[in-house]
């Protein structure tokens, strides 16, 4: 992964660009929404307070970057939940999944990869009892050593999960216990896109995952989200307290089902099913700007994801073009920018959680030129690759 950069525009010697026609929609999008919020203002009084959402808590663990950002603290982990508290995020993402005796853990991939005997061994998630997951990695227990864990790459590469802050495997239950409950959680339902899942054995893992969630949510603000189609429609059926996202690529990845393979699509399968917003791919947003309107009549709210999403002009740019809230991994440096970047009237206390309740909304400021905004229209092609 190439290094992440929280870089700014002034950084760059040269504004003197022209924006290329293939980018008109982008601006055009920027124009409407800029013009919409200014006419919101004023009769409101103000604009939709934009949310930060740290993923994975802190951030992400990318072992094979040269960033050292990315390898601070154990990503999904009770410290790294709190560790994003420090700062000012709305919610934390994490990735929930369902151990063999129904309990719910939060672990991002499918498979524990462990070395047993000098051999390198996986074992799926769903596959384990919850006393055989929690035994991977440090341990809560003074003087107990763990079984070693590793991280298999996308290309194949096998590593040791070393970060500088390190914590253990942790559940669900544990997360609403432990983690400041001032933060809210944005739980993504994961599945396995290389399985079939069968409505029954969907509504098994579901109901298991509520169950702990109704217990112990109390008054912390929840959001659902999936990238299985079938999962965050069943999510929708089977409550109506907490919203359901549909988490999506937005077209710069192609699945085999199409539900999967546009923002289009996304904003099709939400109304049919009656979720509450979608989650896309930050390049999506960059690629297909027309779809912001599309999505903002549907009266969708709309999150994104991605390493665009370290960027603060990138993020910026999305706030004026009407994205409600990002999910990054540079949590300090992004939480810094959106503060400098988006005034927030000290009167204003009350904040739009996403989830539903009532909140009063805080007014948002340009800081950017025209050149400068032209300049990031021609900048963001490259960025998208």
């Amino acid at each position: 992964m190439a290094l992440l950069k929280a870089a700014r525009v002034a950084d760059v010697p040269s504004l003197d660009v022209v924006v290329p026609d293939h980018l008109a929609a982008a601006a055009r999008v920027l124009a409407d929404a800029e013009s919409a919020a200014a006419m919101k203002r004023q009769q409101r009084g103000a604009g939709r307070r934009f949310a930060v959402i740290g993923h994975r808590g802190k951030g992400m663990n990318a072992l094979a970057s040269p960033d050292r950002r990315l390898q601070e603290v154990k990503e999904n982990s009770i410290r790294s939940f709190n560790e994003a508290a420090r700062f000012a995020v709305d919610y934390v993402e994490f990735d929930v999944q369902v151990t063999k005796d129904v309990c719910p853990v939060i672990f991002h991939d499918n498979f524990i990869v462990t070395e047993e005997h000098g051999k390198i061994s996986e074992k799926r998630v769903t596959d384990l009892q919850l006393e055989d997951f929690l035994q991977y990695g440090p341990q809560n227990k003074q003087g107990k050593n763990g079984k070693p864990l590793l991280r298999k790459m996308k290309d194949g590469r096998v590593l040791n999960w070393n970060v500088q802050s390190d914590d253990p495997l942790c559940t669900l239950q544990e997360a609403f216990e432990k983690v400041n409950p001032r933060l809210g959680f944005n739980v993504e339902l994961k599945f396995d896109d290389n399985l079939v899942y069968q409505d029954e054995e969907l509504t098994h893992i579901l109901q298991a995952i509520l169950k702990v969630v109704f217990e112990c949510a109390k008054d912390r603000p929840i959001i659902f989200s999936s990238f299985q189609p079938d999962a965050a429609q069943l999510m929708r059926k089977l409550q109506s307290t907490y919203p359901v996202y549909f988490l999506t690529n937005g077209g710069t990845e192609v699945y085999a089902d199409v539900r999967r393979n546009s923002l289009e699509e996304a904003v099709k399968l939400c109304l049919a099913s009656g979720m509450q917003g979608i989650v896309s791919e930050a390049r999506a947003v960059f690629r297909f700007p027309t779809a912001i309107p599309k999505i903002k009549e549907a009266d969708l709210s709309l999150l994104t994801y991605g390493t665009l999403n370290n960027v603060p002009e990138a993020v910026y740019m999305q706030h004026l073009m009407g994205v409600n809230g990002v999910i990054v991994d540079l949590v300090p440096e992004i939480t810094g920018a959106v503060s400098d970047l988006i005034a927030v009237p000290e009167t204003d206390v009350e904040i739009n959680d996403l989830s539903g309740q009532v909140a009063k909304d805080a007014a948002s400021t340009p800081n950017f030129t025209q050149r400068e905004i032209s300049f990031l229209l021609r900048l963001m092609p490259e960025l998208v690759q």
